[in-house]
């Protein structure tokens, strides 16, 4: 009987950078803060607003899968999304191995990439304090809706994190995989995939309102870090000294980030 056996990971770390206010909703039940409507996610313990690892990687799928055309056939909620119905069209696409398929499946292997939740950095919490926001941390942000019959107009606040804070150090762990069907080479390439998604992400928007000014944000400090199965008790740094400054420097360094994953987790070039 074949196994799968883990051939080595992947650490992409960067910080998010808000260029515009980030709204990431938390649960407005029970809530009443001078009248928000839509209040943002917080940490329990320091009640930071923090960027969750799904919201992180939900998006970044959604975009892809908008990128590549792939059928949305999966009803999630009051959204759909793409999903492979059999094996063989599994084995192909670049989506599901990363992002998963649900379990009911059958035929699915481990999920490829996983996205940690994102803490607001030290720095920019303390500066936030300093400036005593309108709510811990955030600020209020005011829409009017216009009845388009009676011209009545409908005041609402709108929680959100300011432009220019920083969350980090942002984690996200990819996984190459060998055996049952699994191959750590075609793993490699679909690494790209995942950057691809970043890149549609600094173009679109995290979290919500973004078709009104909300979520725009830039990746920073990006750093790429390597564990083998052999030398898993070490990991191997494939970034320039100092890392890469800002995501487009990634890419275009990344036939050089290729070749240098590829020889650390002795594994034909990725390209």
């Amino acid at each position: 009987m074949s196994k799968i056996q883990l051939t080595g990971r992947i650490f992409l770390t960067f910080n998010i950078k808000t260029k515009s206010g980030l709204h990431i909703g938390g649960s407005d039940e029970g809530i009443s803060i001078g009248g928000v409507d839509k209040t943002v996610i917080r940490d329990s313990l320091t009640n930071q607003p923090y960027i969750p690892g799904s919201s992180l990687r939900g998006k970044i799928r959604s975009l892809t899968e908008k990128y590549t055309g792939a059928d949305q056939n999966k009803r999630i909620g009051v959204s759909t999304i793409h999903t492979c119905t059999d094996k063989d069209a599994y084995q192909q696409c670049d989506i599901c191995q990363i992002y998963g398929v649900p379990g009911e499946a059958g035929f699915s292997q481990p999920t490829r990439l996983i996205a940690r939740d994102v803490q607001m950095s030290d720095a920019s919490a303390e500066e936030l304090r300093n400036l005593r926001t309108d709510l811990p941390f955030t600020e209020m942000k005011t829409e009017v809706a216009i009845d388009r019959v009676t011209s009545a107009a409908s005041p609402r606040q709108m929680e959100r994190v300011p432009a220019g804070v920083v969350f980090g150090r942002a984690e996200m762990v990819y996984s190459l995989y060998s055996g049952s069907g699994c191959d750590s080479a075609t793993d490699l390439k679909r690494f790209k995939t995942v950057i691809t998604g970043l890149q549609l992400l600094e173009d679109d928007y995290l979290g919500g309102l973004g078709s009104r000014g909300s979520g725009k944000v830039e990746l920073a400090s990006i750093e790429v870090k390597v564990k083998s199965k052999e030398k898993y008790d070490t990991s191997t740094p494939c970034h320039p000294n100092g890392g890469y400054a800002n995501l487009q420097a990634l890419v275009n360094d990344y036939s050089a980030l290729n070749g240098k994953v590829a020889n650390a987790l002795s594994i034909a070039n990725g390209e």
